[in-house]
Formats: structure tokens, sequence, C-alpha cells
């Protein structure tokens, strides 16, 4: 994607020359929606998060985050916004570990920004358990490929539940 920049902190993207309809389709599949309304203010919200400290709109994490947008496949827009928050979480994320990568700085800077990782992580792998559940209706499956029985040996199959009488 490109961006025309409007000043340091505005960006507005922008299609290629010609291929104004099958850009939008792209957006529209990427982000899991037929709404226009939702590709842009997702567009909007991605390009807002996408300024690098001390500096401007960068258009390679604009980019990067679209790429891992389109990457989870969303399915509407609630999973979008998800993954939409995931990809911020992660750049953010990222960006403290870089910084903190030297560890250049006092015991304090240093112990904040190892917290502040440590939290944006933390945040990540929950929005990630979030999608899962999200998707797959909260439930867990279990499933058994090969089970060996030796001669002699029982196999019980269906749920086993053990209760205190069972155990004498």
């Amino acid at each position: 994607m490109r961006l025309k920049r409007v000043n340091c902190n505005q960006a507005i993207p922008y299609p290629p020359d010609g291929q104004t309809r099958e850009w939008w389709q792209r957006l529209k599949n990427v982000f899991g929606t037929p709404s226009s309304a939702f590709v842009v203010a997702s567009l909007n919200q991605l390009i807002a998060a996408a300024r690098l400290p001390g500096s401007g709109i960068s258009e390679i994490a604009v980019n990067a985050s679209l790429a891992f947008i389109e990457g989870a496949k969303p399915q509407g827009e609630v999973e979008c916004a998800l993954v939409i928050q995931m990809a911020c979480t992660h750049s953010a994320a990222m960006a403290v570990l870089n910084r903190l990568g030297g560890g250049h700085g006092g015991d304090r800077s240093v112990a904040a920004m190892a917290s502040a990782a440590a939290r944006l992580l933390r945040a990540y792998a929950t929005q990630v358990e979030a999608l899962r559940r999200l998707r797959n209706g909260g439930s867990q499956i279990v499933r058994v490929e090969h089970v060996h029985v030796n001669e002699g040996g029982q196999a019980v199959i269906g749920n086993v539940k053990s209760t205190p009488d069972s155990d004498r």
C-alpha cells in the first residue's frame, strides 16, 4: 500500500493507478468485510498506530500490519478488530524490546521497559487465545488418533468420570 503524506502525523492510502476497484476488493477481503466504511476506519487506525517513535508514519509498518491481518484471515468485523489489535500490540512489543535490547539507560528505565514489554507480550498472548476461542467457540477438542490395546487389556471409549465411590 502506498501512502500520501498529509503531514508527519497523517497519511492517506491510495490505490495503484487504474486499480481502484481491485484494490478496494482486496482490502475488503483482507479485513474480512463487505463494508467500505469498516475498511476506511481500520486503515485510519492502522496508519495512526504505525507512527515510529520520534518520527512520522511508516509505510513499511502499515504494510507489515496488513500482511499480518491478511495472514490471520479474519472472518468478519469482530475478528478483524481483534486481529488489528494483535498486529498493533505485536508492533508495540517489538518496539519496546528493540529499545530494551541495548540495555541502555538507568536501572529504572530498563526495568520500566522490561515491564512494559512483558505486559505487551502477555496482552498479545491473551489476544491470540481470544481469537482461538472466538473461532472455536471456546471449547477444546482432544482427538485420539490411534490406541493400542494389548492382549488381556481393556479400553474404554467415551467420557470417563471419576467419583469418590468408584475409587473403592
